[in-house]
């Protein structure tokens, strides 16, 4: 009777694991990214982040800066998105706010207002890939990259991670050769990312802490350093917030000049 309980059991386990290996196997690379894309830009409908940033020279100095972060996703496909991003500190950068509307089969909207000029201007495409304000991360970075500009490449599975190389359909647009993404096959998390150019890794950038807010794993300390210059950025999410309720009208050029205080406590 013994034998014939652990051979159930035995053949129990099989089942489980054969079942999760098939789930495995019916995973596309596109559906893999997808699923990434979403646990990293579009967990709830919405959300608020505060944020520190400290920025690393090649020296040791630090210098840092703090911020909100105001996100709503504008359809129910986890594709167009708003991002409001408002600085609290240091005096420098206070009160200045970056915007951008995420847009699928064109590029995105991105917008800067300069508090000291009581001006928005509009962020060229072009400049989607350079340094946001000062640090190692890009202003693409902050919002994320479309999944539609690059190629995908499921390279190797591993017991933990789905390892993805993502070659950039326009070469010209960007500054990189290819970018591959360890990606937690439980919680779809991008945990670190390698910028290749030449045969060479010159960009990396690390989730260092992932927790569970509100029932969503979430990172909430990450690193992106670039390697030639010898500069890194930390940034902490002091508090993430998912499903506030924020109203539409938020993210839009009037509110970049009046910001939304009651969001933003």
């Amino acid at each position: 009777m013994m034998k014939s309980v652990h051979v159930l059991i035995a053949m129990s386990l099989f089942l489980v694991l054969s079942i999760a290996s098939q789930a495995e196997e019916t995973l596309s690379v596109e559906e893999i990214v997808k699923k990434a894309n979403e646990a990293a830009y579009y967990q709830g409908a919405d959300g608020r982040a505060k944020v520190k940033m400290s920025i690393k020279d090649k020296q040791g100095n630090v210098r840092e800066r703090e911020f909100v972060i105001l996100r709503r996703n504008a359809d129910d496909k986890n594709e167009e998105q708003q991002f409001y991003v408002y600085f609290n500190s240091p005096a420098d950068v206070r009160e200045m706010v970056f915007m951008v509307w995420k847009h699928v089969g064109k590029d995105d909207d991105r917008w800067l207002y300069l508090p000291a000029l009581d001006a928005v201007r509009q962020i060229a495409a072009t400049d989607k890939r350079t340094s946001f304000v000062g640090s190692t991360f890009f202003y693409e970075d902050v919002s994320g990259r479309s999944i539609e500009e690059d190629h995908h490449e499921l390279v190797e599975t591993t017991d933990n991670f789905y390892v993805i190389k993502n070659t950039p359909k326009n070469p010209s647009s960007v500054e990189f050769d290819s970018y591959t993404v360890y990606i937690h096959k439980t919680t779809f998390i991008p945990v670190k990312m390698e910028y290749e150019k030449n045969g060479t890794i010159y960009r990396t950038g690390e989730a260092l802490e992932v927790d569970t807010i509100d029932g969503f794993p979430t990172v909430t300390k990450n690193l992106m350093k670039d390697v030639n210059a010898g500069s890194e950025t930390t940034i902490e999410y002091l508090s993430v917030d998912y499903n506030v309720g924020l109203a539409e009208n938020i993210f839009t050029e009037r509110f970049m000049r009046r910001a939304p205080r009651q969001y933003l406590k």
